[in-house]
């Protein structure tokens, strides 16, 4: 016996695919109508894309940032992440400062 369909998974604008409506589709790069709109997304990537500005770590030939790893007491980590987002930056920019002032050797 087999089991009926939940009726709530039943979409009556989605109907279940025949084997005619496969042998019907077609690449949406097949037709007139698919290259042009494929054309407009492309051109609103590329256009989004120029808009965005980059973010993370900087292309390698821009200066790249070096990993070092270092342990430091947990009270000292806790109120440094407590300071909130982009605390490494912070972080960073504490370190410049020492480092002009000649306060690190």
């Amino acid at each position: 016996m087999r089991k009926k369909p939940d009726p709530f998974l039943i979409d009556d604008e989605n109907p279940e695919w025949t084997a005619d409506d496969f042998k019907k589709a077609r690449r949406l790069d097949e037709t007139a109508e698919g290259r042009k709109l494929i054309a407009g997304m492309k051109k609103l990537g590329a256009k989004r894309r120029a808009e965005l500005k980059r973010m993370g770590r900087p292309p390698l030939g821009m200066a790249p940032k070096a990993h070092i790893g270092f342990r430091l007491d947990a009270d000292v980590v806790a109120r440094i992440r407590a300071t909130g987002p982009g605390y490494n930056v912070r972080v960073e920019k504490v370190l410049r400062s020492a480092l002009a002032k000649g306060q690190l050797r």
